[in-house]
């Protein structure tokens, strides 16, 4: 699972968690990232303080951090390695399926030597199906799926990961689906990638993410009446009050001492 990059000192002279922050924010990476030739990135939040410390109260001088938590933006071509060969034998394909290119991705991301295809989720199996049985792709492994949970990503606050290998080309690049939390729905993948069952139900499980098709999207580790998705960034981190059916507690004069 991937989280927010954290910019260096020069990316953080951001004065307040507010949208003109954000804003302001996005402006100064993005001129740091025409400076230094490296791919701009895009602002998902603006943190201020640690752990939410606010106002005079705060006497350790936290509360006067300021972070910019920003992801890679889109790259331009030529993306480098193999990375321009896949997308060129997945537009021929796409197109032969009648499906524009662009249509089914929406930007390509390359970082630190890694390809991720961001996917419009309506397209996923297509493009994952594609990537599989196409000779010049032959993507056969995906190695799961992994949640994300970014909350200040309006409108994107929910990704699914896919990490894909090729063992016929030794290649790897990855998928990325972004829905929003309040329609967390994507379509299932594992009448294409069988292995992904499990994985996708634990992904619902933990962030909530609705596989739409999935034969059995139930929880895989939690208790099936379990409250809520444990690995959200908006759940309660004291955790919540748990019911264990059927147990007693003991008193504590007679609870085993492990000293």
């Amino acid at each position: 699972m991937r989280g927010g990059r954290r910019v260096n000192d020069e990316d953080k002279q951001v004065t307040s968690p507010s949208q003109e922050a954000q804003e302001a924010g996005s402006q100064h990476l993005e001129q740091v990232s025409e400076s230094t030739g490296r791919a701009p990135l895009d602002v998902v939040e603006v943190r201020e303080g640690m752990f939410g410390v606010r106002g005079s109260g705060d006497t350790s001088g936290f509360g006067g951090l300021r972070r910019v938590v920003a992801l890679p933006g889109p790259s331009q071509r030529p993306y480098g390695s193999y990375f321009d060969e896949v997308v060129d034998v997945l537009a021929e394909v796409l197109g032969e399926a009648g499906v524009d290119y662009d249509d089914a991705v929406e930007k390509v991301v390359v970082f630190r030597d890694e390809c991720t295809l961001f996917v419009r989720r309506e397209h996923l199996p297509l493009v994952a199906r594609s990537l599989r049985d196409d000779q010049d792709l032959r993507f056969e492994l995906c190695l799961g799926v992994s949640g994300v949970h970014y909350p200040e990503d309006e409108g994107r606050e929910l990704h699914a990961v896919y990490p894909l290998f090729s063992v016929t080309h030794n290649r790897a690049i990855r998928l990325e689906v972004a829905v929003p939390d309040a329609d967390p729905h994507i379509p299932s993948i594992i009448d294409t990638y069988p292995a992904n069952d499990w994985h996708e139900r634990e992904v619902w499980d933990f962030f909530g993410v609705i596989f739409d098709g999935h034969p059995s999207l139930a929880r895989i580790q939690m208790p099936d009446d379990w409250p809520g998705h444990p690995q959200r960034k908006d759940y309660p981190l004291g955790g919540i009050p748990v019911e264990y059916k059927g147990a007693t507690v003991p008193s504590p004069d007679n609870r085993r001492s492990y000293n």
